[in-house]
């Protein structure tokens, strides 16, 4: 019913630490490592992408509505509790299941930089 609220909310605080940590960054390009900024982009993408999916996903089926309360699980209190019970446990672990796939994507792209950056006399 909800459950892309949890992705968007997440999707909101990434995005401001990434705005944040891309100013911290240093303008000099640097091969040695991949910048936390880029990073936090991509997680910033998944989440804000998994979210409009899953808002357009709730508005074909006719859960979200363009007049208030916008959820029509709001309008009944016992919808509402079965609409944050959904919020709990479905959209929380949608959200974390996104971020643990960008940290296996972080791992990974790290391991490709590191190697492509080793030099050639050194491996044998």
């Amino acid at each position: 019913m909800a459950c892309f609220i949890v992705s968007a909310a997440e999707a909101v605080v990434v995005s401001a630490a990434q705005k944040v940590e891309s100013k911290k960054d240093t303008t000099e390009a640097k091969s040695e490592h991949i910048p936390m900024s880029r990073k936090l982009k991509w997680l910033s993408s998944m989440l804000w992408g998994g979210a409009i999916l899953l808002a357009f996903e709730h508005i074909w089926h006719g859960e979200v509505v363009p007049w208030f309360p916008f959820l029509t699980a709001m309008a009944d209190p016992g919808d509402a509790a079965e609409m944050f019970h959904e919020m709990a446990t479905v959209g929380v672990c949608m959200a974390v299941l996104v971020t643990l796939v960008w940290v296996g994507m972080c791992l990974v792209a790290d391991s490709v930089v590191k190697k492509a950056n080793k030099p050639a006399d050194s491996v044998q």
